[in-house]
Parts: C-alpha cells; sequence; structure tokens
C-alpha cells in the first residue's frame, strides 16, 4: 500500500521550476535547448506555464533566447530591454508596435504577438532581430496592459454544437469561436456583433457571444451597418442628446443681434455639392469705397448652440468628426443643429463666426477683422452652377463670382510660390440604384468652383492661425488647436524618385527643394494614366497630418500657421478653435495647453478612424461593382510590388486589385524588393511598378474588399 504524502507536491510551483531551469542550463554552460527540449528533460507537461516562465527569465537577463527560439543560461548581465507600446497590425505575419518612448518601431512576428491585437497595449521584451531586410527592432509580447476593443463584427458559421465568426477587419486575424448557446438565434452568413468573453492562452482563439444580429451578408444596409460597426461608429445619437438638441429655440434674440456685427444686407452666398444638406460656410463680397473688396468667410456659429460640459458637447467630442460613408454621413452633431440651426441655408438670417478680409486687386490683405456676425444668405449655388457661371461669364452674381474666383488665383499662386504642394488626387463616387447597388464608378472632377471655395477657406483658417499666436505681441503665446504636418520623410522621398523614373520622370532633390520638386512631378503627370498612382505614392511620402497646440508648421499648404476654423458642424477641433478665438477676443488669458493637447489627440484618433471607415465603405463598393465585370478587359498600372503578388490600379474605374505570383503560369517569379519588381527565373520577364497591362477580373471577396485579378 503506497504511503500517504505528507507534504504537498510543490514541483510544479513557478518558482520550482524557475530554479530547476537555471540550475539545469547552468549545468550545460553555451548549449541551446528548445521548448520542447526543456519540457521533456525537466517533465513540465504545461508548455504554456513554461514558456511564460522561460520569457520572463529572458526579460530578466537570466536567460538568453536565440534566434531560433531556444534558450540557453545568460550571463547575468542587465535584463533585456522591456518598452511599452501600441500595436499596429501590418498583416497576418507580422505587426509593428509603437513605442511611446521612441520613433523606432518594434517588429513582431504574429507568432509572438500571443493574441496581441492591432491597438492593443502591450509590453515587449526587444531581442537582437534576424536577418530581415526590415531592420528595426524585433521582439515579442510580454504582456498585454490594455485592450482597444472587444466586440468586433463578422460573418457567423453555424454547426450543430457551436458557431465561429469570421471578422470583417483584415486587422483581426482570428475567427472568434461562439458557444451554441451565444449566437442569438444567428443563422450561418449573417453578419453579426460578437463581444469578447475570453481570451484563452497564447494564439487560440478567443471566445464570444453574439450581441446583435446585423442581417443576411450582402444586403447594402448590412453591410453599411457592418462597416460602421467595425470601426466603432454610433448608428444613432442616445435619446438624451437629440432631446437637448430639439430644446434649443429657433428664433434669434434682438438681443443676439445687437451684439453681431451685420452682414445681412451684404451679398452672401454658399456654394456646396447638389447633394449637401449642412451649410457651414458661406461668402460675402463688397466693394469698398476706396476701390479694394471685402471678403467675408463666415462660418456657421455652432458653439453659440453647444455649450461646453453639456450632453451635445460631450457626443461632438466623443464622435469628433462626421464620417462620410458611400451612401450615408455619421453625422458630429443631431440634425437638429447640422440640417437646421447651424446651416447657412438662403433666406435665412444666420448666426456666424467670421473672418473678414479687404484685399486688393491684386489679392493683397489690407486689413482683417474676426468675430460673431448675423448673416441672410441670397443664394445657394452647387458647384456645378458656379463653374458655369466661370466658363459661360453669365447667371446670377456673375460679377461677384468672377471676382472671387480672381481673387482665388492670385492666393493660389502665392501659396504655390512659397512652396505648398499642388496634389490633385482623383476621388472617385458611385451611382448607384435604389438598393445601393454600384452602377457606375465616377472620378471626381475638381475644377475652378470647388478651388475658389477651397482658397478662401485655407485663408481663413491661416489667418486665425496667425491672428492667435501674434496677439500678446510677443510675450507668452496663447494656447491654440493648429493643424501640422511635419516634412516628408527622406528614404521615401528617395523611393517615390526611384518609382517616378520608371515613368521618365525626375525628381531632382539635390539642385531644388522638396516641395518644388514634388510641384514639378504632379505638372508632369497632370492628366497622364500614371497620374493617380503616382499622387498617391507621393501623398504616402507625407508625413500624417494632426492637430496640437504645437504652432508648428503645415509643410503641405507652405504654412508656418495653420489651424481649422472652417467647419464646426463636422469637425470638433473648429468648435475648439472658435471657442478659444472668441475667449482671446474677449480679453482671456491662455487656456490649459495639456487640456487641449488631449483633445487634439483624440480629434486626431478619431478622424484616423473616420477616413479608415471611408475608405472600407468605398473599397466595399468598387469590389461590389466590380463582381459584374468579369468578361472585360481593363487597361490598368502596376501600382505595388509585394513578394506575394502585384497591385494593379484599373484606369477607368480607378479600382485596385491584385495578381497573385501563384496566378502567374508562364513562369515562377522571384521578387525584387529594391528595385520594385519581379523577375521570371527561366524567361527573365521583368514586371516592375508603373508598367502598363492588361487585365480581367478573376475573382472579388466582398467580405475581404478584396480583387483577384489575371494578366490578359
Amino acid at each position: 500500500m503506497a504511503k500517504k504524502k505528507s507534504k504537498k507536491d510543490n514541483s510544479q510551483d513557478p518558482q520550482v521550476i524557475k530554479e530547476k531551469i537555471i540550475i539545469f542550463l547552468k549545468s550545460y554552460k553555451e548549449k541551446s535547448f528548445s521548448l520542447k527540449q526543456l519540457s521533456k528533460k525537466l517533465n513540465i507537461k504545461d508548455k504554456e506555464e513554461l514558456e511564460d516562465i522561460l520569457e520572463r527569465l529572458v526579460a530578466s537577463g537570466k536567460l538568453n533566447r536565440n534566434k531560433d527560439g531556444s534558450y540557453k543560461a545568460g550571463k547575468g548581465g542587465k535584463p533585456q530591454e522591456i518598452i511599452t507600446g501600441k500595436v499596429d497590425y501590418v498583416n497576418p505575419r507580422f505587426a509593428y508596435v509603437v513605442r511611446e518612448d521612441s520613433e523606432e518601431d518594434i517588429w513582431i512576428s504574429t507568432n509572438k504577438l500571443h493574441n496581441a491585437l492591432d491597438g492593443d497595449l502591450v509590453k515587449v521584451t526587444i531581442f537582437p532581430s534576424k536577418d530581415r531586410r526590415d531592420r528595426r527592432p524585433e521582439g515579442e509580447v510580454i504582456e498585454i496592459l490594455e485592450r482597444k476593443r472587444d466586440q468586433f463584427v463578422g460573418r457567423i458559421e453555424v454547426s450543430e454544437k457551436f458557431a465561429f465568426v469570421i471578422p470583417d477587419s483584415r486587422k483581426m486575424h482570428f475567427d472568434i469561436f461562439v458557444p451554441k448557446d451565444h449566437i442569438r438565434k444567428a443563422k450561418t452568413g449573417e453578419k453579426v456583433i460578437v463581444k469578447i468573453m475570453e481570451w484563452p492562452g497564447k494564439d487560440k482563439n478567443p471566445v464570444g457571444e453574439v450581441i446583435e444580429v446585423l442581417g443576411m451578408a450582402g444586403n447594402n444596409d448590412v453591410e453599411m451597418h457592418s462597416i460602421m460597426a467595425e470601426f466603432g461608429l454610433p448608428y444613432e445619437f442616445p435619446e438624451r442628446v437629440v432631446s437637448d438638441a430639439e430644446k434649443i429655440p429657433v428664433e434669434i434674440s434682438p438681443k443676439e443681434i445687437s451684439q453681431r456685427r451685420d452682414f445681412r444686407n451684404i451679398t452672401t452666398f454658399t456654394i456646396d455639392p447638389f447633394d449637401a444638406k449642412d451649410f457651414d460656410d458661406a461668402l460675402s463680397v463688397r466693394k469698398t469705397e476706396k476701390g479694394n473688396w471685402e471678403v467675408g468667410v463666415h462660418i456657421a456659429d455652432v458653439t453659440h448652440y453647444v455649450k461646453p460640459e453639456t450632453l451635445l458637447d460631450k457626443e461632438a467630442y466623443d464622435r469628433a468628426t462626421s464620417v462620410y460613408l458611400v451612401d450615408r454621413v455619421v453625422p458630429m452633431l443631431p440634425e437638429k443643429l447640422s440640417n437646421n440651426l447651424c446651416s447657412l441655408r438662403p433666406h435665412e438670417d444666420k448666426l456666424t463666426f467670421s473672418a473678414v478680409f479687404e484685399l486688393n486687386e491684386d489679392g493683397k490683405i489690407l486689413n482683417e477683422w474676426y468675430g460673431k456676425t448675423i448673416i441672410h444668405s441670397d443664394r445657394r449655388f452647387t458647384y456645378e452652377e458656379v463653374q458655369e457661371i466661370i466658363e459661360g461669364g453669365k447667371g446670377e452674381f456673375s460679377q461677384e463670382i468672377h471676382k472671387l474666383n480672381d481673387l482665388a488665383h492670385k492666393l493660389r499662386r502665392d501659396r504655390f510660390k512659397k512652396g505648398a504642394i499642388a496634389f490633385e488626387t482623383v476621388e472617385v463616387k458611385f451611382k448607384m440604384d435604389e438598393k445601393g447597388k454600384p452602377l457606375a464608378v465616377i472620378p471626381k472632377v475638381r475644377k475652378d468652383a470647388h478651388k475658389l471655395i477651397e482658397d478662401f477657406m485655407l485663408l481663413a483658417n491661416r489667418k486665425v492661425a496667425e491672428f492667435v499666436h501674434f496677439m500678446n505681441n510677443g510675450k507668452e503665446k496663447n494656447t491654440m488647436v493648429f493643424r501640422i504636418h511635419d516634412h516628408p520623410n527622406p528614404e521615401k522621398i528617395s523611393s517615390l524618385a526611384i518609382f517616378a523614373k520608371k515613368f521618365g520622370h525626375k525628381i531632382d532633390m539635390e539642385s531644388e527643394d522638396i516641395a518644388n520638386a514634388l510641384n514639378k512631378l504632379v505638372e508632369e503627370v497632370e492628366g497622364k494614366p500614371e497620374q493617380n498612382v503616382l499622387q498617391s505614392l507621393a501623398i504616402r511620402t507625407m508625413a500624417k497630418a494632426k492637430y496640437s497646440t504645437e504652432p508648428e508648421i503645415h509643410f503641405g499648404l507652405a504654412y508656418k500657421h495653420y489651424t481649422h476654423f472652417t467647419s464646426p458642424i463636422r469637425r470638433y477641433p473648429d468648435m475648439m478653435a472658435h471657442r478659444l478665438l472668441q475667449h482671446y477676443l474677449m480679453g482671456g488669458k491662455s487656456a490649459n495647453k495639456e487640456e487641449y493637447e488631449k483633445k487634439c489627440e483624440h480629434s486626431s484618433e478619431m478622424e484616423k478612424v473616420a477616413s479608415e471607415a471611408e475608405r472600407a465603405s468605398i473599397k466595399y463598393k468598387q469590389v461590389e461593382f466590380m463582381q459584374g465585370m468579369k468578361a472585360e478587359q481593363f487597361e490598368g498600372i502596376v501600382s505595388g510590388v509585394t513578394e506575394y503578388g502585384l497591385f494593379v490600379e484599373i484606369i477607368e474605374t480607378k479600382c485596385e486589385g491584385m495578381v497573385r505570383l501563384s496566378e502567374l503560369q508562364d513562369d515562377y517569379y522571384d521578387f525584387d524588393a529594391e528595385n520594385y519588381r519581379v523577375i521570371g527565373k527561366r524567361n527573365k520577364k521583368i514586371i516592375t511598378l508603373g508598367d502598363r497591362v492588361k487585365v480581367k477580373v478573376l475573382k472579388t471577396d466582398l467580405e475581404k474588399r478584396t480583387i483577384d485579378l489575371i494578366f490578359v
């Protein structure tokens, strides 16, 4: 009969395991062992726990981990470096962690992310990198400090005893396991929102529960709601927010009018897209007694109605921006404000915050004034109507429109002369049927009517920023919300120069500055098939514009000081700029910089989310449109080269798809990363960035929003 144990077996205690590992590896000095070998040698069956303990020992410097993942005794030196950062999930094979303390990102293989997802805040241990083309330091996630999100949208697949949700997000590379009693009657093929209930051990599928069933995949409304859910965008406003908006009186009191500069008797009009519902800017114009021109840039006075710390303000701050999907808007403000009270509709008195300029015939600014106003718009123009007047010479308010266009041209020339970048990327819109199915993809064309409005908005934004920055005569600077844009990365410019050369365009970085070089490229490619590809790549060389309380340069516009003042209906930073400007006009002291910097960071982050959601909706409609084009042949341009395929932008529709190297039947192609090309092993055929090609649609995947092409 076996003796009864008098003490509890502590052989699997983590501290005991640590000591066993150290003693064992020290006894073998320079010899290395894999996780599997250590598990067998030390009789430790829980490999997951063993790996966690090994990683902690590596982090403390007591063990070393080799490039092949094996372990050996450390020399007792300094602990391995541990940093904190956010995951930027690039693709299913690897991710980067953006450090909090440095601009240098950490490269992490997917199998060393250990269930960390895009946007998560993590701790990472850094170790010597393997021989990769990417020379950035390599690391491994050792702890997930904070999850960015716990809800995902995807298509559900239901089996007899359980279900899986395949997430829509390209940055979520795990299917989510859902127990049968947590599927909420969802059926296979439906889009659902699933909440993660449990994050299991390393590299295992998370477990979730369905919290909402959106409907069958493929339906336009379902897909647009899926995109909104994927990016965390709200479907509607909370009832209390709508109720508060509805309580705001429409009437403007005589007292309020008496406190404002009155522009109601000066010619004023708006110019917007034909389908616009909110008009947040208007222009007034009149000739002064001295023969100069007074131009008023009048912006909806949103902050008159939306007071700080109210429910309306908190909701607007949380959203930070309106989001424009292909067939709908997710607004920042409720309809009562965005389409009614604050919309500068024609033939109605409206409260505005204005920047008023006196310009001479050469477009030089002689005087400027900022303050609260009241206007009465005489006419609502569409861009097309104004363009007809500009080209045809006749029409309502034609004299005023021609004068504004003339002044806008002079402002534009001056901006480019000072180094502004003249990028004109081609955007697309869709003609859709009543069910939301795309019938045509139409490139948007920007003409003088669009640029006229843009030039005066740029003027107002620049001059407001300068006014606030310099208003204390060189003393302490007032806190302000600036829109900043850093110089481009020289390495990216060098890569752009190599790409442009393949089209016969030269970027001479030695004899001229970056802005002039880029503008010459813009002029050369205008109207050519490679215009969109080259300008899109040029834009990717640029730093990301963001909001900040630091008065830094806006490189793209060549402005030393710039803000966003002209769109408070759809951007929270413009509301902040309005409040700060009014505060200083009334003699207020500088606002709390730290508080506004946090708001700037939030606004920048939400702008990024909005941009990604908008791109996702456009890509979905492009893929849906190309589904019906499998019999067609298209001309395209090779717009990207990777180790697994060639991206091709179709010239006619501006849709981008991929020709996978595995689909090229004539040869095996090697990827030449340095020269942006692939080369056939036997036939030595070269396909390079910028090549014109003919393609057909091989297949489309609406869920992944991808188009696979083949060469004709």
